[in-house]
């Protein structure tokens, strides 16, 4: 009766991580939208088609958990580089900060990956991009980041900021998004490790803050 007991634990966790990994690969692929709750349980070789509910509840509550999932490694990995560029005036640094955190994470994931290509379905999302927004901000490390970004970034008008950040947002989401989808598939990339990827992209966006204004 003991070893019946304490197994049951054990293929619960097994269901619900395979369940996320379902889930996460189907609404990479295909969208949100496109992906029903029982459409992932029958997937995933559940008996059950409510398999979804049982373990997660709505399909928001299963969005939160694939995010979940990851944000703890990638936002462990983010304090780190904070806490090593305290007194930086350079805006390099910080944006650096904002990108390698999560293209380490996917390198060390191997390949494929869906990490990325969810992050971007979600962000195209207008009804859920607010989960994403309120995961993604809530950590203090990305507060000290958006605050050291806006002292490097000096005079820009509060438009523009606004303006640039969103421009760096989707740069980074879609990147990202791209270079996973391009790896999966076998496709050629400029950068092939997710280093040099990531270094080009800081690039792109340290020119983009940096850019003159047209008045």
């Amino acid at each position: 009766m003991m070893m019946a007991k304490a197994a049951r634990p054990d293929r619960t966790t097994a269901t619900r991580e395979l369940i996320l990994d379902t889930a996460e690969r189907m609404f990479a692929e295909r969208g949100i939208h496109e992906v029903s709750n029982r459409q992932i349980s029958e997937a995933a070789g559940q008996g059950n088609n409510t398999a979804v509910g049982y373990h997660f509840g709505t399909k928001t509550d299963l969005i939160r958990a694939i995010l979940r999932r990851h944000s703890a490694v990638v936002e462990e990995r983010r304090a780190e580089m904070v806490a090593a560029a305290q007194g930086s005036r350079q805006l390099r640094v910080w944006v650096e900060c904002l990108v390698r955190p999560s293209t380490d994470y996917l390198a060390s994931m191997g390949v494929p990956t869906w990490m990325a290509r969810f992050n971007a379905q979600l962000m195209t999302d207008p009804a859920l991009r607010e989960e994403v927004l309120n995961e993604v901000l809530i950590p203090p490390s990305m507060l000290e980041i958006i605050d050291a970004l806006n002292a490097c970034i000096g005079a820009q008008s509060m438009p523009v900021r606004m303006e640039r950040g969103a421009m760096a947002r989707i740069l980074i989401v879609q990147m990202i998004a791209d270079h996973e989808r391009d790896l999966a598939e076998g496709r050629a990339t400029a950068r092939t490790s997710w280093h040099d990827m990531a270094t080009g992209l800081i690039d792109g966006i340290v020119g983009l803050w940096t850019a003159p204004v047209t008045r």
